[in-house]
């Protein structure tokens, strides 16, 4: 089976090919695709003809994403939309990678997929506009909503604890957050078993579900989950103080609560997630 994965370089994409790397994969870095360019993605699928699409691709710089909305929105909202197009003239599935952004945070408990969509800034909108431009095209597809995405590839949260935590005497880490740090690795897993539930004939229905990491906690309280694992190992670790959202002004606003009701993945696909500090350890004692 041909898998063409977008985006070569990225968290998601990277396990990916390393859990994946049973089909033949089409993997295209922004060196060989410009995902801002349409006609250059209508070109590449054509030429290539896929079985599979997924979409791993993404503008993620969230506060960047403030200061270039046009890159952001052609990169995140236009590009699925096109993608959606072909794999549906191929008559092949897409898998698409949304966010946890398309929500203001403002509800109480964990968002379902049915709940409002209201997102505070560009990042958001643009990843809500490419879930529509999907949806718009319908036929096979699943955007896949997650959040607080890790790895030991790139640049995110764990790799610049782990950094300024052995850098620095204290560190103040902000604390009103809640959600749920999901392990790209998992990401790659669920997805290589939707995969095989659909090539085994037992796909459930196509659409738009949350997966995420079990569990909740704080960007203050995943900084504390990464000091243990360094203090463990007799490594040198800063003080965590936790601190407001408003104690630490970005461009783009963020959402308090992030977290993300999975439920409807499990019933339909039978995924589940690991917990997300499970998920951490495993990932901390990869050897990738």
């Amino acid at each position: 089976m041909r898998v063409l994965i977008t985006g070569r370089h990225g968290q998601v994409s990277r396990e990916l090919q390393i859990t994946l790397s049973q089909y033949e994969l089409l993997v295209l870095g922004h060196e060989q695709l410009d995902m801002a360019d349409s006609e250059a993605i209508r070109r590449q699928v054509r030429e290539l003809r896929p079985d599979l699409i997924i979409n791993a691709a993404a503008h993620t710089a969230v506060d960047q994403a403030e200061s270039e909305p046009e890159l952001a929105f052609a990169i995140n909202a236009t590009a699925p939309g096109v993608l959606a197009e072909e794999a549906a003239t191929l008559g092949v599935p897409l898998i698409h990678y949304s966010t946890d952004y398309v929500f203001d945070g403002h509800k109480d408990g964990a968002y379902s997929e049915d709940d409002g969509t209201a997102p505070l800034g560009v990042y958001g909108r643009s990843k809500l506009a490419g879930e529509d431009a999907i949806r718009a095209v319908g036929g096979q597809y699943l955007i896949l909503r997650t959040s607080w995405v890790y790895s030991l590839y790139g640049k995110n949260f764990l790799l610049t604890m782990q950094r300024l935590l052995q850098e620095r005497e204290e560190l103040r880490v902000v604390a009103d957050q809640i959600g749920a740090p999901t392990w790209a690795g998992s990401i790659a897993r669920a997805t290589a078993e939707l995969i095989e539930h659909w090539q085994n004939g037992h796909a459930g229905p196509w659409g738009t579900y949350h997966l995420s990491g079990l569990g909740e906690t704080s960007w203050f309280g995943f900084a504390n989950a990464i000091a243990d694992q360094l203090r463990a190992q007799g490594k040198p670790c800063a003080r965590l103080e936790p601190i407001p959202s408003s104690a630490y002004p970005t461009p783009a606003q963020r959402p308090l609560n992030s977290r993300l009701d999975c439920s409807s993945l499990q019933r339909a696909w039978n995924i589940r997630l690991p917990n997300w500090h499970d998920a951490l350890l495993e990932c901390l004692h990869s050897s990738r």
